[in-house]
């Protein structure tokens, strides 16, 4: 049950992360959705939180059109 409640979480971070204006904000909702899937998945938490920052801050350069 705790990890469906951490997975609609994390669904509901990326839907908000289209709402966050500059790079840095992606970039923190990112890197904080990184942390959550690395609890949920067991997986290293330092590569996760880096991977999702990265993910929020290049998403709008990558033409995502919820990062605009």
């Amino acid at each position: 049950m705790q990890k469906k409640s951490l997975i609609l979480a994390v669904v509901a971070m990326f839907g908000l992360a289209g709402c966050l204006e500059g790079d840095v904000e992606r970039g923190v909702a990112g890197a904080g959705a990184g942390f959550v899937a690395s609890e949920v998945l067991g997986t290293d938490r330092t590569g996760s939180i880096l991977a999702g920052a990265a993910a929020g801050v290049l998403c709008d350069d990558a033409g995502i059109n919820g990062c605009r």
